[in-house]
């Protein structure tokens, strides 16, 4: 007899995202699929009449009818800004009054206002605060994050931002892919001193962020208001000889050859692209750099102008979606609801958006080996939802269709329950 921690059955449609099992969705669908999990690990998929009859469930073991329903692997958001203080309400009212984010910013708003709010705030506010985030996007279905540091912008609170990070890594079922984001902009008592705090970055603030073992990439806002070219490759040249892997927040609000440096260093990824070259999408395909493409801040900031994404598709070019999870451009931890904007936006389709938040994502932080698609020996990271189909994942907007998330084998959420018709 073989012990099961966990089996899931009868599912109606089992999305495995894996080339073992080939199919023209491009998917792998498995129709009436089952999955056997062991020790947090997927031992067995397939289809439900072919699971073998010597498996048994372990006496704490747990078993899903998915009848009816769909099996995918959890969602990834693969850029979160998930650690800050403080909100910005007030800039959202500004905005539909007709300022632009830059005039915001130029106010005394922006990133430099948040940055103030999370200075102030203690180590344990801002663990209180990223737990009930990562509460609302493990309930939308994601069970891991790229999440960023870049609200502190000095030594002592990066590390406070990324200290977080790990502590709650330890407390929390969703796995957090840690950022430094420290150039993510001048702070104020550098404002007329920018070269003193590219210093401060590469010399002490990403050497001290490798040393205690708190980041896993680094990043850098590559952007005219923000960080050049030449400044964005110093420091994540810095980064790599520290260790860390480069990603760059690259062409978001105007063409500057971000896309053409995260190719040259060899990112992970490239991370916003509305104003992406065609140069830089043939050398993202050319070098296999990840895109990563966030609806929500376009539609937040009502840019009207929105990334290449069906080009960048066919030029061969992996496309992740993410929430962008922020106080100022992108304020919402629904995953699913970028999908749908995927499709809108992009003109991606219900099968690209969901390569995009589960494979692409999975691959845009050195990650496909262990989650992203659903094969024997991967994690067992899995979400069943109360739909007829994949399709309707993205159709059916705004509204919560979780009915269970696995992590890593076990069951760390269910959807809310329903009333019924006789109410005590």
């Amino acid at each position: 007899m073989t012990k099961i921690d966990l089996l899931i059955r009868n599912a109606k449609e089992l999305l495995t995202l894996s080339s073992s099992f080939k199919d023209a969705s491009g998917l792998g669908i498995i129709p009436n699929g089952a999955i056997a999990v062991r020790e947090g690990r997927i031992f067995w998929i397939g289809r439900t009449d072919q699971l073998p009859g010597d498996f048994v469930l372990c006496p704490e073991g747990r078993e899903i009818d998915a009848k009816g329903k769909v099996v995918m692997p959890g969602l990834i958001d693969s850029h979160t800004h998930l650690i800050f203080a403080g909100s910005r309400e007030n800039e959202f009212e500004q905005r539909v009054q007709g300022l632009s984010y830059l005039e915001i910013a130029g106010r005394g708003g922006g990133i430099l206002s948040t940055v103030e709010a999370t200075r102030k705030a203690s180590f344990a506010e801002l663990f209180s605060l990223g737990k009930k985030r990562l509460n609302r996007l493990l309930s939308t279905g994601v069970t891991t994050i790229e999440a960023k540091s870049g609200y502190g912008l000095s030594l002592e609170d990066e590390l406070k931002i990324l200290r977080v990070m790990k502590a709650l890594q330890k407390d929390h079922p969703v796995d957090i892919v840690p950022t430094f984001l420290g150039a993510h902009a001048i702070p104020k008592e550098f404002k007329d001193e920018r070269s003193k705090y590219i210093n401060l970055l590469v010399q002490e603030m990403i050497p001290e962020a490798a040393r205690e073992g708190l980041a896993e990439f680094c990043d850098v806002f590559c952007e005219e208001k923000a960080f050049s070219i030449e400044e964005s490759r110093e420091i994540l040249e810095t980064g790599k000889r520290h260790g860390l892997k480069p990603k760059i927040h690259a062409d978001q609000l105007s063409p500057g050859g971000g896309a053409e440096l995260a190719a040259e260093l060899g990112a992970y990824s490239a991370d916003h692209l509305e104003y992406v070259s065609q140069k830089g999408m043939e050398r993202m395909a050319e070098k296999g750099v990840t895109a990563v493409l966030l609806p929500g801040a376009s539609f937040f900031l009502s840019m009207g102008i929105y990334p290449p994404a069906r080009e960048m598709i066919e030029r061969g070019v992996s496309v992740s979606l993410s929430t962008d999870l922020n106080p100022g451009s992108s304020m919402t931890e629904s995953l699913p609801l970028m999908m749908t904007m995927g499709c809108l936006f992009y003109r991606m389709t219900p099968q690209e958006v969901v390569q995009a938040t589960t494979i692409h994502a999975a691959k845009s932080m050195g990650r496909g080996e262990e989650i992203g698609s659903l094969d024997t020996g991967k994690k067992a990271d899995v979400l069943v939802l109360d739909i007829p189909n994949y399709k309707y994942f993205p159709y059916h907007f705004g509204v919560d269709h979780v009915k269970t998330v696995i992590k890593e084998g076990k069951i760390v959420h269910k959807g809310p329950k329903l009333y019924t018709d006789s109410v005590p």
